[in-house]
């Protein structure tokens, strides 16, 4: 015998954590080698910080940081 009101079931929606793309995981590693590079620079500064090294480090360095956060939101 079939009842006249049948129970409402409601299925939850599957949860997904976004995932980082294949370009992304690129970028992020592109990221991290200047980083990597920007600190070896670094290691080359003399304390009056009138060479090179002194200029070109910090924007390696914050170059590298900026492109992982690109990486991380593409």
């Amino acid at each position: 015998m079939k009842h006249k009101y049948q129970k409402n079931i409601q299925i939850q929606p599957k949860v997904t954590l976004p995932v980082i793309s294949k370009r992304g995981k690129i970028i992020i590693a592109v990221g991290i080698g200047l980083v990597i590079v920007g600190f070896l620079i670094l290691t080359e500064t003399n304390p009056q910080g009138d060479n090179w090294a002194s200029v070109v480090s910090p924007f390696l360095l914050i170059g590298g940081y900026i492109t992982i956060a690109i990486g991380i939101i593409s």
